[in-house]
């Protein structure tokens, strides 16, 4: 199980979280976290904005693999709209830089981070905090985008761990 950077994104129409982990093994360690801030004003200068910002993280970090939140269902359908487009200016910039996208639901994300399916945002900040040894608990998005990125890496290395067993399993029939 070599090593393997993995970029998390918390996608939003006003903030977009962004985490970057290395694991090591099955250890997460942090890279660099934040959030881009998104001005009001034309949706097309908003989606520009987040391409932009998290091309230059490609570039700059080079992450092997790119994990973003899946859309679930808002009350608001002008509010998933948004969202939605804010997801496909992020996964576009992955796509552009070749690197793959693995989605996540938040329910997945906050289990393989707390636990529980259904933790609250603080919740997911503290356990963030503590799983990858950080000194101060990250804003909301850049939480949220390092809990995608922690999902990603240790739902990865279970896929691995299963399809090392799978020649195993051929061998004993």
């Amino acid at each position: 199980m070599g090593n393997v950077r993995i970029l998390g994104i918390d996608p939003g129409s006003r903030q977009t979280g962004y985490g970057i982990i290395d694991m090591v093994g099955n250890r997460a360690v942090p890279v660099i976290h934040g959030r881009i801030t998104i001005p009001a004003g034309e949706l097309s200068d908003k989606l520009r904005r987040i391409f932009r910002e998290l091309s230059a993280l490609l570039n700059e970090f080079r992450p092997d693999e790119c994990a973003v939140e899946k859309v679930f269902m808002y009350r608001n359908a002008d509010s998933a709209l948004k969202l939605g487009q804010s997801r496909g200016a992020a996964i576009t910039a992955c796509a552009e830089h070749e690197r793959p996208v693995f989605e996540y639901t938040a329910n997945q994300i906050k289990q393989a981070t707390t636990g529980k399916g259904h933790a609250d945002k603080t919740q997911v900040q503290y356990m963030v905090k503590v799983l990858l040894c950080l000194d101060e608990v990250p804003e909301t998005d850049a939480a949220d985008a390092l809990a995608v990125a922690l999902c990603h890496g240790h739902s990865r290395e279970n896929l691995l761990r299963l399809r090392a067993l799978q020649p195993l399993a051929a061998r004993a029939q």
